[in-house]
């Protein structure tokens, strides 16, 4: 009974770590997202409004989720790559301290925005934008228009991006 049980939990995992898609957000939700005002990693505040227009990787993240580590390089290069093109890279750090977030970044090298909102405060955003169970990693794909092209929970790649890429970067 055990090893069924272990076996079982391996699967899902293993399921869970190629990722899923997330349920189709609200508009409610968008709206939330482009009314919030967060911190950014001085503390200062950022207000996610000034996105609105702009295609648009937000990426919800934590310091303790591995899954969440390796997708910042892609992230970055995606950033790097497509900037000149409009497209905005937001990681969205559910986290209070924005030294410890800003030195994280700076380790791994990360090379796009982020901006911090509480733990339950982004846990109450992704479940609005479609992520009911919460999960983390978890990334949306935002066009000019405000709609979304893609969500995803789980492992963020660059392969993602590039599905969905001429309607976002048309």
């Amino acid at each position: 009974m055990k090893a069924a049980k272990r076996f079982l939990g391996v699967i899902l995992f293993a399921l869970m770590a190629v990722g899923t898609r997330a349920e189709e957000p609200s508009g409610q939700g968008l709206e939330t997202l482009f009314s919030m005002t967060m911190k950014d990693t001085h503390g200062q505040p950022m207000s996610l409004s000034r996105f609105r227009g702009q295609p648009l990787i937000v990426n919800f993240w934590a310091r303790v989720c591995p899954p969440c580590r390796e997708e910042i390089p892609e992230l970055t290069a995606l950033q790097s790559q497509y900037g000149k093109r409009g497209l905005v890279v937001l990681g969205i750090a559910l986290e209070n301290d924005p030294e410890k977030v800003r030195e994280f970044l700076a380790a791994y090298d990360a090379g796009y925005l982020a901006a911090l909102t509480g733990e339950q405060e982004g846990y109450a955003l992704m479940r609005a934008l479609g992520n009911a169970e919460s999960f983390l990693p978890f990334t949306l794909l935002i066009d000019r228009k405000g709609e979304v092209v893609l969500n995803k929970r789980g492992i963020f790649r660059e392969g993602d991006f590039q599905g969905v890429a001429k309607k976002l970067l048309p």
